[in-house]
């Protein structure tokens, strides 16, 4: 054994032995015989195999098993089965061996967590398959809950060993973190995992952003600390007269929190005044715990002005949040004038709070959590969902999956009392499906609170909804629209389906009757043309619109003629590739010479046609990705762009690393807006900063002024993004006004 070797053996012991002693209680002697067991069948299984970093195979189990039991808490089943979670996928064992030597619940977890690889948002032909590999994370949720949370761990530790994989692949796997796995993990209420895995995503995802932030707080980190200090003090004095058991401290918030704030905010890191929230734990019994909780919340806002608004002042020990989340919010003035969250909680919420289901099912079991918790009945609303979602558009499922189950919900009744959660920004049309299908397809209105609205009515926390329907009522496409719900939309979608099935065969001998007049073939290469061109999820649909005539003749002429002139360079060069079986980035560089472009796009590949998507109108300086298409041009965004994120998340192999060309002066589109308090001279003042600059030209300008204020919105070429700041930093000194700030999406 070699020096290299020795180390890595006692780093690999070391590390086993920091899975043992993070237990919160001993495993029994057969308990430990069996993680023994698994520990040394990993190492012998991984034995020949490294990471893309260089560092051996079992390294990534060890560590991932040591999350499972320190960070989430779960017992030595689940270590064992984190231990072997990569054996069947990667080596020569099988489940029945497994099972063999471990038992049916060991294989029945490493059999799902083998299910759900990391390939689950790659695109395919088939879109159902990403429907379906999406669905397997999903359905271990009914099936073991411990599945899902071993994979969360998996994904933490791969997050924090990504700087070794390529940046395409740290694009894809960031994106699909953000948007999956962070929400996925603050659903299941573990608040520390879904924090690390925002910045660790954000650090891939927007990495000048990241730093920039990362940096500022460590520059007012010992001014915050002092302010910290002195804010507590008063509250400790008082706790401790009430002879209340508590500890208090300062937390500071996460990068992609702030950034969050400075985003909806639209100002700096400098204007965000809640960097940092005071946490209070009460160290109490249960059936003291939440009276102790409200005399903490009285005395912090007895010492200190609360925030006027009530949304400042939150109380979810009355009502938990879906995650089983219980806490008492509030936001109270300093002495210093600064604003301050103040979060109070017992020592069990706080457990709760931070190890999240794990430690729900503890306390579940012990008989202090009730059976019917909020928690339960999100993961009843999971397995609702998938028994009536629509599968079939893997871009739809996974849209309607995240809005109605990664966001709060809403609380409301029925007109005998019953509660129903629905998702947030639900309207009347969701609740009437939720009630049941037939009533849904049928509904006209609803009294809600006992006043009569329309379908697509928004609903709010505490509403009383009955709704009203006839059996003349029918679903029309902009029903989809007014719903929000998952389960209304596939209940709409499937009614549409059905009637425009009613005109499939009509719809398909009139467009072949359209295609022979123009002298085309019927082909499926011509009808994927028309129906990209149309934006057409299935024939059916376009069937359905050639069947009622709003597809003509002169519609499908415009759409072939108009793909002929462009050309389609990037459909045939795609089709090249596949055709000479020659990788996409051979097939670019082919047409690199007639391609002088500005935006060079991943390692080692030259200047190719793209366009800047006007969603959100990069400029040099922004991080940014290319996606293409077969036949369009690459599209550009910026990494944050929602539109980006889609993409993303649905073709995540066709993502391209995109850099800017350096010292390339060309002007790019892009906007800002502004709100001041309105005076005379005001517009021309605005107007002289930005004729000053003699390389930025206005496209529009838009300013509107009412009751003593103003807002405006200008849109201006500009050649990069220190110079746009430059600008908004000028914008911003000119007497009234109060903020300037870059539109981030314009759709």
């Amino acid at each position: 054994m070699d020096e290299r070797e020795r180390l890595e053996q006692q780093e690999i012991e070391k590390r086993y032995n920091q899975i043992l002693s993070s237990f919160r209680i001993e495993p029994k002697p057969k308990e430990k015989e069996k993680i023994e067991k698994a520990f040394h069948l990993a190492v012998k299984a991984h034995a020949d195999m490294r990471r893309k970093g260089g560092d051996p195979y079992i390294y990534h189990p060890l560590e991932v098993a040591r999350i499972v039991v320190a960070d989430i808490g779960l017992g030595p089943t689940s270590v064992v089965c984190a231990l072997l979670h990569d054996v069947v996928e990667d080596t020569d064992y099988t489940l029945e061996d497994i099972e063999g030597m471990f038992g049916q619940t060991v294989a029945r977890i490493v059999d799902g967590l083998t299910k759900i690889d990391d390939g689950t948002f790659e695109a395919a032909e088939d879109t159902s398959l990403q429907v379906e590999n999406f669905r397997k994370i999903l359905l271990t949720l009914s099936d073991d809950v411990r599945v899902i949370l071993i994979k969360l761990a998996d994904r933490l530790h791969n997050m924090r060993t990504l700087s070794a994989m390529k940046d395409e692949k740290q694009l894809k796997i960031a994106s699909e973190t953000l948007n999956i796995y962070a929400p996925l993990a603050y659903r299941l209420g573990l608040y520390l995992i879904k924090t690390e895995l925002e910045d660790l995503a954000l650090k891939y995802l927007e990495p000048d952003v990241y730093n920039t932030i990362e940096r500022k707080l460590e520059e007012t980190n010992a001014e915050r600390e002092e302010f910290i200090n002195r804010f507590i003090e008063p509250i400790r004095k008082r706790l401790e007269n009430e002879f209340l058991k508590f500890s208090i401290f300062g937390r500071v918030k996460s990068v992609h929190s702030i950034l969050k704030k400075m985003n909806k905010k639209g100002v700096a890191f400098e204007e965000i005044y809640d960097l940092f929230a005071i946490r209070i734990i009460i160290d109490a019994p249960i059936e003291s715990e939440k009276a102790d909780c409200y005399r903490c919340y009285a005395i912090v806002n007895d010492l200190y002005t609360t925030y006027p608004d009530n949304m400042r002042r939150r109380d979810w020990i009355a009502m938990p949040k879906s995650n089983g989340y219980e806490a008492l919010h509030t936001t109270v003035m300093s002495k210093d004038g600064r604003w301050v969250e103040v979060q109070i909680r017992s020592k069990r919420m706080d457990e709760i709070a931070e190890r999240g289901v794990a430690a729900h099912w503890q306390y579940k079991n012990e008989g202090i959590v009730q059976q019917n918790s909020v928690l339960d009945r999100w993961l009843e609303g999971v397995r609702e969902m998938l028994s009536r979602a629509d599968t079939g558009n893997a871009f739809d499922f996974l849209s309607d999956f995240r809005s109605n189950f990664f966001e709060e919900g809403l609380y409301v009744y029925t007109p005998k009392g019953d509660l129903k959660t629905l998702p947030s920004g639900a309207t009347v049309l969701d609740f009437a499906f939720q009630i049941h299908t037939d009533i849904g397809l049928s509904a006209i209105g609803a009294k809600v609170n006992h006043t009569l609205v329309p379908i697509n009515h928004p609903l709010r926390n505490g509403d009383q909804v009955e709704i009203i329907y006839s059996k003349n009522q029918k679903p029309t496409e902009k029903w989809l629209e007014y719903a929000v719900s998952s389960w209304a939309k596939a209940r709409i979608r499937d009614y549409l389906k059905d009637e425009y099935s009613k005109y499939y065969d009509e719809g398909e001998t009139k467009l072949r009757e359209i295609f022979k007049t123009l002298s085309l073939q019927f082909n499926s290469k011509n009808l994927a043309i028309v129906q990209n061109a149309l934006v057409m999820p299935s024939k059916i649909n376009l069937y359905y619109d050639v069947a009622q005539g709003r597809i003509t003749v002169k519609n499908i002429k415009d759409i072939l003629q108009k793909d002929e002139k462009s050309g389609s360079w990037f459909s045939s060069l795609f089709r090249s590739s596949v055709n000479r079986d020659v990788s996409l980035k051979e097939a670019v560089q082919a047409r690199v010479e007639q391609r002088p472009e500005t935006l060079v796009l991943g390692e080692d590949m030259d200047k190719i046609r793209y366009k800047i998507s006007t969603c959100c109108n990069a400029i040099p300086g922004d991080d940014v990705i290319g996606i293409y298409h077969p036949n369009k041009e690459i599209e550009v965004h910026r990494t944050n762009c929602p539109r980006a994120i889609n993409l993303m998340l649905q073709y995540g192999d066709r993502i391209i690393k995109a850099k800017w060309k350096k010292d390339e002066k060309i002007a790019f589109l892009t906007g800002i807006t502004l709100t001041g308090v309105d005076r005379m001279g005001m517009i021309k003042d605005i107007m002289d900063v930005i004729s000053q600059d003699r390389e930025i030209n206005i496209r529009t300008f838009n300013i509107t002024a009412a009751e003593g204020l103003f807002d405006g919105k200008i849109m201006l070429y500009i050649s990069d993004t220190e110079h746009l700041q430059t600008l908004i930093k000028k914008m911003k000194k000119i007497k009234g006004m109060d903020t300037v700030v870059r539109i981030e999406n314009s759709k």
